[in-house]
């Protein structure tokens, strides 16, 4: 299905070459004073100038010219030379009711889908996720859901954090505790044990008070930098550590990223690279693409036109050692080569985006992707406390993901029982993790990423205003409604709207016939934030409808049909919506 705006836009151009004008000045926008009109078209003062005529009398002529349109009901023109616009209800219905017989209500699929592979992971192994994490998991999801619903080719990969100095931490904490472990015995030939020294709990505290030693110790954190360059290159003791903190870690990570509905199509890190960076570090050295610089391989990036300083992407430090940049190149490779990557959309907070952009040049100077190819940092604000200053535990410290989704949880079991004291234990917990899920979802998403916000539970929880638990609160009523007509005997065999009563059920259709432009937009943008809004609307006009109409006690079976009609479809879309930031609905609240 052609979008909505597009045929009355196509309607409008019509309107402009009737009367002698081109068409291209017929582009229509919803209207910025809906007191006044529904649309409006600017496209007569655009073209007052080059027809060298008051815009005024061109948008009289177009308006004349569409006294008998199939679209409009009224065209009017208004000074200085605005064109203001009603739709007529069976030009809007029948849309509608095109969006209830197609699938995905009618969005266009693209004639050549993209391969995008979106980075959004980036938690670092054998440390538990934090608040910091919470944002590219969220906004990552939301992008992969979004796109693939667009009907693109979707590769979501974790990218862990798994062959950096964290790693080279560990195994010196490990060994000043427990010198004689047979691993650090780089004399031994045998099989090294199956089962690990440490346990999950175990890393939760060796990887603090390894950090916190190399900060203090500056021979200490020589040898972690010395034990990561082992790892790196393959020394079999520090290699069988290295998959022991693997092992215990990801079961944890999964577990975590389950509980925000978070899933990842490969769950690669840094170590996977290994295999291409020997080869892409020759080819830039053969080239001259790559040069010695104080003993370390680097890659000049900067350009002409930058109008600041852009340090040159470090390749390889003097030790040998492979660094974020490395990895991450040599990842672009393999998306490359074995996804075909037209898109590779990275998930990362905007302190990073100088390591981006230096990686991202580096990557088209080596001929690591095709010119075409899209290469996407979208950077993302912090997540602040009401002090406005990154949130942290009510200790001061960082505050574990598990933790935060267990307060917030509570807090929604809370409301739920205080507003419901019928219901049961279970369910209300059960209600609480759902309902909750989407209070942390929309909160985050509802912001544009790369701003700052402030994270309020009391607001994020509440089943008022721009909320998650808000927008699950309409379509649990939806389902109310439809689970009465349903015992009535009152849902029609063939949903059909018919045509709008009065001002709110036609704005609530026209909400809903918006929804394709909404989700190109958002998935060409990449921004859910634009998913956030048009559900807050959507719901709201549905909530007005539903105040002002008496669906189930509705005598006339033709009117009440229509309307069930209509609040279906409004469930299917809004279920849609949800789906692609990533939370579900329960039956009841």
């Amino acid at each position: 299905m052609k979008k909505f705006l597009d045929l009355i836009s196509e309607e409008m151009q019509k309107g402009f070459a009737l009367a002698g004008y081109e068409e291209v000045l017929g582009r229509v926008t919803p209207s910025n004073r809906p007191d006044l009109c529904e649309y409006q078209c600017n496209g007569a003062m655009a073209g007052a100038k080059r027809y060298h005529k008051a815009p005024l009398v061109i948008a009289g002529e177009v308006a004349a010219c569409l006294a008998d349109s199939a679209v409009f009901s009224e065209v009017t023109a208004a000074a200085p030379g605005f064109l203001n616009l009603k739709l007529k209800t069976g030009f809007v219905k029948d849309y509608v009711n095109g969006m209830l017989a197609e699938e995905k209500f009618g969005l266009e699929m693209p004639e050549k889908p993209r391969n995008i592979v979106v980075d959004y992971g980036g938690a670092n192994v054998a440390k538990p996720l934090h608040v910091g994490h919470l944002r590219p998991a969220i906004i990552g999801e939301s992008i992969k859901r979004i796109c693939r619903y667009c009907g693109h080719t979707v590769t979501g990969d974790v990218h862990l954090g798994d062959w950096g100095t964290q790693m080279g931490l560990i195994c010196m904490e490990l060994k000043k505790r427990c010198p004689d472990l047979v691993y650090f015995d780089e004399s031994y030939t045998g099989e090294y044990p199956k089962e690990s020294p440490f346990t999950v709990s175990d890393l939760g505290e060796i990887y603090p008070a390894a950090s916190k030693r190399a900060k203090e110790d500056p021979a200490f954190k020589q040898a972690a930098l010395e034990a990561t360059v082992k790892i790196q290159q393959g020394v079999p003791g520090y290699l069988a550590l290295w998959r022991h903190i693997m092992d215990v870690s990801l079961p944890d990570l999964k577990k975590n990223y389950a509980a925000l509905d978070v899933s990842f199509d490969l769950w690669k890190g840094e170590s996977d690279a290994k295999p291409f960076i020997p080869q892409m570090v020759a080819d830039m050295k053969a080239s001259g693409l790559a040069h010695e610089s104080e003993g370390a391989l680097v890659v000049d990036v900067k350009e002409e036109t930058d109008t600041k300083e852009i340090p040159p992407c470090i390749i390889l430090k003097s030790d040998g050692a492979s660094l974020y940049a490395t990895t991450d190149l040599a990842t672009i490779k393999d998306r490359m080569a074995n996804l075909h990557a037209d898109d590779i959309i990275y998930l990362a907070d905007k302190r990073q985006e100088m390591h981006f952009l230096q990686v991202f040049r580096t990557a088209r100077r080596a001929g690591l992707v095709k010119p075409e190819t899209r290469l996407v940092h979208i950077p993302f604000g912090t997540m602040n406390g009401k002090d406005g200053k990154p949130f942290k535990t009510r200790e001061g410290g960082v505050m574990h993901l598990e933790e935060l989704i267990r307060e917030i949880n509570e807090e929604m079991y809370r409301k739920i029982v205080e507003s419901r004291h019928e219901i049961g234990e279970e369910e209300a917990r059960q209600t609480a993790q759902v309902v909750g899920l989407s209070a942390l979802k929309y909160g985050d998403l509802s912001n544009q990423a790369g701003k700052d916000y402030i994270f309020d539970i009391d607001r994020f929880t509440s089943f008022e205003g721009d909320t998650g638990p808000y927008i699950l609160y309409t379509i649990v009523r939806i389902k109310s409604i439809l689970g009465r007509c349903r015992q009535l005997e009152y849902l029609p065999e063939k949903p059909a709207v018919r045509e709008a009563q009065n001002a709110l059920d036609k704005d609530l259709m026209m909400q809903l016939a918006s929804f394709s432009a909404m989700m190109e937009d958002a998935c060409e943008e990449l921004a859910p934030n634009r998913v956030c809004a048009y559900l807050y609307d959507l719901a709201n006009a549905f909530n007005r409808f539903y105040h002002e109409t008496k669906i189930v006690t509705e005598p006339d079976k033709e009117r009440r049909d229509g309307w069930i009609s209509l609040i279906l479809l409004t469930l299917k879309v809004l279920e849609a919506c949800i789906g692609v930031l990533g939370f579900s609905a329960p039956d009841r609240m």
